[in-house]
C-alpha cells in the first residue's frame, strides 16, 4: 500500500511533529490496543499514529489498507462526526478500509475488538 509518500509533503513535517507527540501522549485505549497490534501479534504489521493524505490515523496496516481508528467522547459531538465521516470517507478514496471503535469498546470488549480486527484483516 502506501509509504511515507501517502503523506502531503507540504504538511509532513508539521504532521511528522503532531503524530511524533501523539505516540507519547496515546490514551489508555489506544495503549491497551496496541499492545494487541504491535509485533506482527494479528499476522500482519501494524503501524501507530501514522500520516495518510492530511491525516494522522491512529493505527494502519498498510500491507492490507486498513485503518484502525479510537474514538474518544467528543467523537460523538456531531460537528465531530461530520469531521469524522469526511476524514472517512477520504481515507477511502485513498484505498484504505476503515474501521472504528470507541475507547469503551476497547476497554470493556477488547475480544470483540479484536475479532472485528482479524474479520477485516
Amino acid at each position: 500500500m502506501s509509504d511515507y509518500r501517502s503523506a502531503s509533503p507540504d504538511r509532513y513535517g508539521i504532521l511528522k511533529e503532531y503524530a511524533r507527540e501523539n505516540r507519547k501522549k496515546a490514551t489508555l485505549a489506544e495503549q491497551i490496543l496496541w499492545e494487541e497490534l504491535r509485533n506482527d501479534k494479528l499476522g500482519v504489521k501494524f503501524l501507530r499514529q501514522h500520516i495518510i493524505g492530511d491525516y494522522i490515523v491512529d493505527f494502519v496496516s498498510r500491507s492490507n489498507g486498513l485503518v484502525i481508528e479510537v474514538d474518544g467522547a467528543y467523537h460523538l459531538e456531531r460537528q465531530q462526526e461530520i469531521d469524522d465521516e469526511i476524514r472517512t470517507l477520504d481515507l477511502e478514496r485513498l484505498g484504505y478500509h476503515v474501521i472504528r471503535f470507541s475507547n469503551e469498546d476497547v476497554m470493556l470488549n477488547l475480544d470483540s475488538v479484536i475479532e472485528e480486527i482479524e474479520k477485516s484483516i
